[in-house]
């Protein structure tokens, strides 16, 4: 039965089991760096800063913050798991399983999004050291990261098919991923924009969605209800993880189709 096969599962275990066997090389960075990320941002600016939102700036940042770890992670995992493989000529063992290329893809997103929400929870953690968080939303928070893990997975798996050399992917993750991140209203509020121009600039870059996606789960708080038309503003959030679901099964369905036409797995 799709997904459930053995073959499934023992991929899916493989791919979970790399990144768990090596806890210093996946999870205590984003750990490390998420505490200097609140003691810098957080304890020693976000003194200096008003509320934003009614929030304590420390407080507003958590969800941005959850956010870059969890997708950077998940999109980092499944490109590397792609690209090492084809480096080193073992997913042709893959490739020549009685696996479907759906089952192929599904396991390695599969894999890489649980790593994302790890960290993800790892960084919330790390925040609730710093300040007291309480989720307002938990269903739509936890949906919302499952959607976003698996949309930067599927990303992954592309950036793993096209990377030429390991110098690509830190290209893709640190020089695209994380500055759209950073200007994904991670540590600032839409409504802090002084000019609508820049307000409308930064709904075109789709980690707004995303961040403000969690920060709604968490803190039950949007942006979106503040710039969408009065009549949808409060149905603002469930568009944008609609529109984020939609997404992610489209980056899917081409990750599979470029697994069946064996593009960049046969270099």
């Amino acid at each position: 039965m799709l997904m459930l096969s053995v073959g499934f599962r023992a991929l899916f275990r493989r791919e979970v089991l790399r990144f768990i066997r090596r806890p210093k090389n996946t999870f205590m960075p984003p750990a490390i760096t998420n505490v200097l990320y609140f003691a810098v941002f957080g304890l020693i600016l976000g003194g200096r800063i008003d509320q934003i939102a009614g929030f304590d700036y420390i407080l507003f940042i958590v969800p941005g913050l959850v956010v870059l770890g969890a997708i950077s992670n998940a999109f980092e995992n499944a490109s590397f798991s792609i690209f090492h493989g084809r480096w080193n000529e073992y997913i042709h063992e893959t490739l020549t399983s009685p696996l479907s290329y759906a089952e192929m893809v599904v396991a390695y997103v599969g894999a890489s999004a649980v790593r994302g929400l790890i960290v993800g929870v790892i960084i919330a953690i790390v925040g609730r050291l710093f300040v007291p968080i309480s989720i307002e939303h938990g269903l739509f928070l936890v949906v919302t990261m499952v959607v976003i893990t698996a949309l930067f997975a599927g990303f992954g798996i592309i950036g793993g098919l096209v990377a030429r050399d390991f110098d690509d992917l830190t290209v893709m993750n640190q020089f695209i991923l994380r500055p759209l991140v950073f200007f994904g209203a991670v540590f600032y509020s839409l409504e802090t924009l002084e000019q609508a121009w820049q307000v409308q600039v930064s709904l075109l870059n789709p980690m707004v969605y995303m961040v403000d996606s969690v920060r709604y789960g968490l803190l039950g708080y949007s942006d979106m209800t503040s710039v969408a038309p009065a009549a949808y503003a409060e149905y603002a959030p469930y568009a944008s993880l609609t529109v984020l679901t939609v997404l992610t099964v489209v980056v899917i369905a081409l990750d599979v189709y470029l697994f069946k036409i064996g593009y960049g797995l046969t270099d």
